[in-house]
């Protein structure tokens, strides 16, 4: 059977090749009826355009880099899954590059950009809190979109969180339980808007008219084994915490294995709180009460704006799509009640 081609779809809908390519390319120069015609040929016939024609025919490469930090891999997963979805709908490829962000990754970036001819590139944290990797971006023009960063300055197609005020709301929660000694597990320093999350713990304690105690905070890196030595550290001593609050939930997961080896019980003894609502946060037992972080949705978000700008949109402000808390069994209230 004869491959199909877009002559083919432009014969069927009565229009030029041209004003195909543009339906296909997303360009707003297109009538909405005309369109409609032009969609209803390529689902009718069933039509996929070969991304190497594609090139040929024009100046870009149809292809879009994601860059993370190869130490996240598991906040990654769901990042890659919304931008993959977006990218099919849209006729893109993806290109997947993992960084060492202690690194110096510009060159290596710049490299990525003139070896495949990158159209646009999505910065996942910490990348995008790298000042010295935006400016290289927007000194050699690459249009880039920033998923969740801690400083807005930098980018002009960005998506965010509500990381602070969320945070916040469950320190308060935890407060409400009757818990006064509410430990934290500070995030990596490296990833701002984590940091946004320590600043909301803080906060809600001030609101909850409980005051910040730093020997109740301990230093953790993202992992699973930051969260062991952190819960080494606050379990241990004799005035422990009585909850504790976690800057993601692979730490909190952590936290509870070192719990559970010091023969305490959660949550009747110690309350545990995590962030971002990975899968291991409904498998472990017991369940990990949590914040929902939107991390799909913001990808699909920065991967849309991403493709407006290189259609040659501007960005419409930046989007804020807000974490929810997740009420699971690892939290109760100081006397034991759930």
């Amino acid at each position: 059977m004869a491959k199909v081609t877009i002559d083919d779809v432009a014969k069927k809908a009565g229009v030029s090749i041209k004003t195909v390519s543009r339906v296909l390319n997303k360009e707003s120069n297109v009538r909405q009826q005309t369109r409609e015609r032009v969609q209803k040929a390529i689902d009718s016939l069933n039509y996929h355009p070969d991304p190497v024609a594609r090139r040929l025919a024009g100046s870009r490469s149809y292809l879009i880099a994601l860059l993370y930090d190869a130490s996240s891999a598991g906040y990654v997963m769901d990042i890659q899954g919304g931008v993959l979805k977006t990218c099919q709908s849209e006729n893109y490829e993806l290109v997947i590059h993992p960084c060492d962000h202690l690194a110096n990754v510009v060159p290596e970036v710049h490299n990525l950009i003139d070896h495949l001819g990158i159209d646009g590139i999505l910065l996942t944290p910490p990348m995008c809190d790298m000042p010295e990797l935006v400016m290289a971006l927007q000194k050699k023009g690459i249009p880039f979109a920033s998923i969740a960063p801690g400083d807005r300055q930098f980018a002009s197609a960005t998506v965010h969180t509500n990381d602070r005020e969320v945070s916040a709301e469950m320190t308060s929660y935890l407060a409400s339980l009757g818990h006064e000694k509410i430990g934290f597990i500070i995030g990596h320093p490296d990833h701002k808007a984590v940091g946004n999350r320590f600043a909301g713990y803080k906060e809600g304690l001030e609101r909850s008219g409980l005051e910040f105690d730093a020997s109740l905070t301990a230093q953790g890196f993202n992992t699973f084994e930051s969260g062991v030595e952190c819960g080494i550290l606050l379990l241990r001593r004799e005035n422990r915490p009585t909850a504790i609050f976690a800057s993601n939930d692979e730490m909190a997961a952590g936290i509870m294995r070192v719990a559970h080896q010091l023969k305490l019980r959660v949550p009747e003894d110690l309350s545990v709180v995590g962030f971002d609502d990975l899968p291991v946060a409904k498998q472990m037992y017991p369940s990990l009460t949590t914040v929902r972080q939107p991390i799909r949705a913001m990808a699909e978000t920065a991967t849309r704006l991403l493709l407006g700008v290189l259609r040659g949109e501007a960005p419409d402000g930046a989007p804020l799509i807000p974490c929810r808390p997740q009420f699971r069994e690892s939290t109760c209230r100081i006397n034991g009640e759930t």
